[in-house]
C-alpha cells in the first residue's frame, strides 16, 4: 500500500511542478492538443462508418429476421466503437509522446535540472530518438494489443467479465501507460528497453499507483490532454529515484565497486602503475644517493645494456 500511495505522490509532485512552472504547462499542451484533434476525427470517422463495417463482415446475417438482425449487428457496432475507444486511450499517450518528442525532452531536462544534480543527455540525433521512441513504443504496444484482445475475449464471461476484467484491463493499461512516461526520462540515461520493463517490473505497486489513476483521468479526453505535461514531469521525478542520473549504464557498470570485471581491470591498471612509478623512482633517485659511482668489474660492462636500463621489474 505504501507504493501504491507514492506512486500517486509522484503523479501529484509533476503536476505541482508544472504548474508552479506556468511556461511549461503551456510549451507542453502543445502536442496533447495536436493528438485530440487527430483522435476525435478518428474516433468521430469510426463511429459514423461502424455500422456499415458490421455490416460487411457478417454477410451471414442478411436473412435473419427482425428484431434479431439489429440486435446482433446493433451489440456488435457497440464492441467495435469500443475496442478502438480502448485502443485510443492506450495509444494516446505513446502517439503524443512520439508527436511532441522534443517538447517533453525539454520539460524532462527542466525537471531534472531544477531538482539538480548531473543532467543526463542521451548524446543522440532528434531523428536517433524519434526511431527509437517509435521503435520501442511500436513493441509496447504489442504487448499491450495481447493483453486488450485476451481481456475482450474474456468480458464476454458472466459477472467476472463486467467486474474483474475491467479492473485488470485499468491496471494493465496504467502499467504500459507509466512505462511510456517514463521512457522520456530512461531513453536519456540509456537504458534500453527489456530494462526498463525490469526496472518497472520491480516496482510494480508505484508504477500501478502512478499509472491507474492517470488511466481513469485519461477517459476523458480533455482532461489527457492538461495532464500529460504534469504526468510526464511526474514520471522524470519517479525515474531518478529508480536509477539516478549519472553516467550511462554500461559505463557506470564497469566502474561499479561491487563489479569484478571492474575491480581486476582497475587493480591490474593500479599494479602497473605501481611497479612504473617505482621504476621511475629508482632510475631518478639512484644516482643522487650514491654519491660516486663504484668500480663496475669488465665482465658487469659486458653485460649492461647500451642504454643503462636494467631489465623491466617483476610483473610488469
Amino acid at each position: 500500500m505504501s507504493d501504491l500511495a507514492g506512486g500517486f505522490r509522484y503523479l501529484l509532485a509533476g503536476q505541482r511542478w508544472v504548474f508552479g512552472h506556468g511556461r511549461w504547462l503551456g510549451f507542453g499542451l502543445l502536442p496533447g492538443l495536436v493528438t485530440l484533434v487527430l483522435y476525435a476525427g478518428a474516433l468521430i470517422g469510426l463511429g459514423s462508418g461502424a455500422d456499415d463495417l458490421t455490416a460487411w463482415a457478417t454477410p451471414f446475417a442478411d436473412d435473419w429476421s427482425s428484431p434479431w438482425l439489429g440486435l446482433f449487428r446493433g451489440f456488435l457496432t457497440a464492441l467495435v466503437f469500443c475496442l478502438g475507444l480502448f485502443l485510443a486511450v492506450i495509444t494516446f499517450t505513446a502517439v503524443t509522446l512520439l508527436i511532441g518528442q522534443p517538447f517533453y525532452e525539454s520539460l524532462s531536462e527542466a525537471v531534472d535540472r531544477s531538482e539538480g544534480g548531473d543532467v543526463p543527455e542521451s548524446g543522440l540525433s532528434l531523428w536517433q530518438e524519434l526511431w527509437i521512441s517509435a521503435r520501442d513504443s511500436v513493441k509496447v504496444l504489442g504487448r499491450v494489443l495481447l493483453y486488450g484482445i485476451l481481456l475482450f475475449a474474456l468480458g464476454f464471461i458472466p459477472v467476472i467479465g463486467q467486474t474483474v476484467v475491467p479492473a485488470i484491463g485499468f491496471c494493465v493499461s496504467g502499467y504500459f501507460l507509466t512505462h511510456e512516461l517514463t521512457s522520456v526520462a530512461l531513453q536519456r540515461r540509456r537504458v534500453e528497453l527489456a530494462d526498463r520493463l525490469a526496472l518497472l517490473r520491480s516496482r510494480r505497486m508505484l508504477v500501478l499507483g502512478f499509472g491507474v489513476p492517470l488511466v481513469l483521468s485519461f477517459v476523458v479526453p480533455f482532461v489527457a490532454v492538461f495532464l500529460m505535461p504534469g504526468a510526464v514531469a511526474g514520471a522524470t521525478l519517479m525515474a531518478r529515484d529508480l536509477l539516478p542520473a549519472g553516467e550511462p549504464r554500461e559505463r557506470a557498470d564497469q566502474a561499479a565497486p561491487g563489479n569484478p570485471a571492474g575491480d581486476a581491470n582497475q587493480a591490474q591498471w593500479a599494479g602497473h602503475t605501481n611497479h612504473a612509478g617505482h621504476a621511475n623512482h629508482a632510475a631518478q633517485a639512484g644516482p643522487q644517493q650514491t654519491g660516486a659511482p663504484a668500480p663496475v668489474s669488465p665482465q658487469a660492462q659486458a653485460q649492461t645494456p647500451a642504454k643503462g636500463f636494467g631489465p623491466p621489474p617483476p610483473g610488469f
